[in-house]
């Protein structure tokens, strides 16, 4: 059988208010005193009365939605941020509408028009990359877009990430101190600005202390690459005796396919990683990686999409926040080091 909806007016005539008052009360952000927080709400359970949000979003022209964009999710790195993210955004008073999109183009433009379509206030986008035409028409709609974990110069984009070249120039400072010779990386997608940074804030340390990387392959972001690329480094009759990967994800990749091959990860070869993920401490990969410092990132994500949509960040911004070196077992300690 169906049930006719109540409407805000029965739930007013319950509870002694003005329908305005009930309005109110489901609003977020809207001014209403406890004493008629408390009767409307108990009013509204007794009636079982929900508030239609689609209905106000259209009389407010605010859909206090946002949208939240990833390319993927079996990297670790983004159900925490993505957690984070959610969980800073509600606390604005916004619901969150989340869309995987390959990472290609087309496939974030069509995910980006959908989220357009439901009139989403603001868009966040983790690590996929996007258009300057994209951009055009967001600002045209009014709908502003902020980069998580990707920068992108000269589109129109506001950006947050790690400082990600400090990070690789930190990596190879502290595996040249640890007097490795044959220092390998398996970088991340040289598509991403995350991967070009790392790697080249990597390269470059190792070429002003008179080294050439012992190996440089693009791992991807993929696991299956990242495990395929560390059998091929130790197949000759030198390999390497440290590799820095791209990110968490693909290193612990490296770490199992090492051992699969009877390497002692941290004396045989010393392993770095990229994010710091819950399971990089984890006693079976204690993992020594670059922390992507993820509480500010989304701090600073959060500000940024909310400042644009009052208008008070117009113009688009790039934010890096720099992460520290996590030391584990998974790399030899140079002396005077300390963990």
């Amino acid at each position: 059988m169906s049930k006719t909806k109540v409407t805000s007016f029965e739930v007013a005539a319950r509870a002694g208010v003005s329908q305005s008052a009930v309005s109110r009360v489901f609003t977020p952000g809207a001014s209403a005193s406890k004493k008629t927080v408390e009767k409307v709400r108990k009013a509204a359970d007794e009636l079982g009365y929900r508030p239609n949000v689609l209905a106000r979003a259209m009389v407010s022209g605010k859909s206090r939605i946002i949208g939240l964009v990833v390319s993927y999710l079996d990297n670790q790195f983004y159900p925490v941020a993505l957690e984070a993210l959610s969980n800073a955004l509600q606390a604005q008073g916004y619901h969150i509408l989340i869309f995987t999109a390959p990472n290609s183009v087309d496939g974030v433009e069509a995910v980006v028009q959908d989220l357009m379509d439901y009139q989403v206030d603001g868009i966040i986008a983790a690590s996929v990359s996007m258009t300057s035409g994209l951009a055009d028409r967001a600002r045209d709609a009014g709908i502003p877009i902020v980069l998580f974990n990707r920068g992108q110069e000269g589109d129109g984009f506001s950006c947050v990430t790690s400082t990600n070249h400090a990070g690789g120039r930190k990596v190879a400072e502290f595996l040249l101190a640890g007097a490795h010779k044959r220092i390998a990386h398996i970088a991340g997608w040289q598509g991403s600005s995350t991967g070009r940074d790392r790697q080249a804030g990597f390269v470059e340390t190792l070429q002003q202390a008179g080294m050439e990387p012992f190996a440089l392959i693009d791992g991807m972001y993929k696991r299956p690459v990242a495990m395929e690329c560390a059998r091929q480094l130790i197949q000759g009759d030198t390999i390497p005796d440290a590799i820095f990967v791209g990110n968490d994800h693909m290193a612990f990749a490296v770490m199992d396919a090492l051992r699969e091959a009877g390497i002692t990860v941290g004396q045989d070869i010393s392993i770095v990683g990229y994010d710091d993920v819950p399971l990089a401490g984890w006693a079976s990969y204690d993992l020594t990686t670059v922390r992507q410092p993820v509480n500010r990132m989304v701090d600073s994500t959060v500000e940024l999409l909310m400042s644009q949509m009052a208008n008070d960040a117009p113009e688009p911004g790039w934010i890096e926040i720099d992460g520290e070196l996590i030391l584990r077992s998974s790399a030899r300690i140079p002396k005077g080091w300390s963990s």
